[in-house]
């Protein structure tokens, strides 16, 4: 049942975009390894951490474009979810330093050994354990929706409000992961990370597999979205952000449908967040800022809102021009161009560059299919008999 739900809700141009993806997943490590360094096609271990972050970005773009996009909530602390996945891998390869560490304490952390903790905090239990920790990347971005959403959508907080809320909600932790006693590392963070798996997170083949695990959650992602925003549940969403008093009229339970699929948004955000930290090599609580989520909202933006496709291509386009331009004389103005983009794509292309080029096909289509209409009428049209 579910092969034929996944095909059902595929078409031909999701599925050529995770043949992009695949392709994509192939590629980029067989250029690394396989190319010399002096061929053109060859792409440095760097570029491969640097398109695996663009990746992570673009899932994180992916689980906003599903509550934004289908069913019109706008969240501006969403990187607050992507932050709290990024901080349960961190606790992970932290606690996989052991010895190895400046201080060689074979369980404190560095950071705490210097701040004088004299036991391991309870909550950094059990994160010497990938499998632990993968779980509280879902859990704990997923619990802190789930209480957060229910006490929003019934109370019925829809709107600028909730965008307000919600960057209230990613301030408020980032003022407290930025305190020392708050046991994550304060303002430095958590960094210098060795191993995942017994692998060095610094060779080649390390990076590689990181990436092709990107590519795919991103796939994951993108699949999950298209059979829920393809479902009768995807209708309702729909309904909601179009017109959420008539849909609770007629009786659905709104409240539900939102809570469900912001605390799957929340949780997909975690999973972006634990596969970035690894090939960044650091998590602090600047991921917190209520800047990143607006930024992260202005990828969407770009790319097309409701269009899945176009929330991947924004993310990475936009990180790739942050990265070309925060390396030169433009670095310092990176933030107007980037606030000039939104104003220009709000007044220009309120659809975003997918959603505009799919609405432009659509009226081509159209307009073929009525010419092509018009024209049939024409030949089959009995002969006028002349007067007699």
């Amino acid at each position: 049942m579910m092969p034929g739900l996944v095909g059902r809700s595929l078409d031909r141009g999701a599925t050529a975009f995770l043949a992009v993806l695949a392709v994509i997943a192939l590629l980029v490590p067989a250029f690394n390894f396989l190319m010399a360094p002096t061929s053109p096609l060859y792409l440095s271990s760097y570029f491969v951490a640097l398109f695996g972050k663009y990746l992570c970005y673009a899932l994180l773009a992916l689980a906003i474009d599903l509550i934004w996009g289908f069913c019109g909530i706008l969240s501006l602390g969403h990187g607050a979810f992507f932050a709290l996945g990024g901080y349960a891998m961190g606790m992970y390869l932290m606690r996989q330093i052991g010895t190895r560490g400046v201080y060689a304490h074979p369980i404190l952390p560095d950071f705490m050994v210097f701040l004088n903790w004299p036991d391991l905090p309870v909550y950094w239990y059990g994160f010497q354990h990938l499998a632990y920790a993968a779980f509280m990347v879902l859990f704990v971005p997923g619990l802190l929706a789930f209480v957060f959403g229910w006490f929003a959508f019934r109370s019925r907080v829809t709107g600028v409000y909730l965008s307000i809320i919600t960057q209230a909600l990613t301030f408020a932790l980032m003022l407290g992961f930025f305190r020392n006693n708050f046991g994550f590392g304060g303002n430095n963070g958590l960094t210098d990370f060795k191993d995942i798996l017994g692998f060095n997170v610094q060779a080649p083949g390390t990076r590689a597999a990181l990436f092709i695990a990107s590519v795919l959650a991103l796939m994951l992602g993108f699949v999950i979205c298209r059979v829920i925003v393809s479902s009768k549940f995807g209708k309702v969403l729909i309904a909601i952000r179009d017109a959420e008093a008539r849909t609770r009229f007629l009786g659905y339970r709104v409240e539900a449908y939102k809570l469900l699929v912001f605390t799957l948004s929340a949780c997909m955000a975690g999973v972006a967040g634990a596969l970035y930290v690894p090939q960044v090599g650091i998590i602090n609580p600047s991921e917190f800022s209520p800047a990143n989520s607006i930024e992260a909202v202005i990828w969407v933006a770009v790319g097309g809102r409701g269009t899945l496709t176009g929330a991947v291509l924004g993310a990475v386009l936009v990180n790739y021009g942050k990265t070309y331009f925060t390396s030169g004389m433009l670095a310092p103005y990176w933030l107007f161009l980037l606030g000039g983009l939104f104003v220009a794509v709000t007044l220009l292309l309120p659809r975003g560059i997918v959603g505009t080029f799919q609405h432009w096909w659509g009226e081509m289509r159209d307009g073929s299919r009525d010419g092509m209409a018009d024209e049939s009428g024409r030949i089959g049209e009995p002969a006028v008999r002349p007067a007699e």
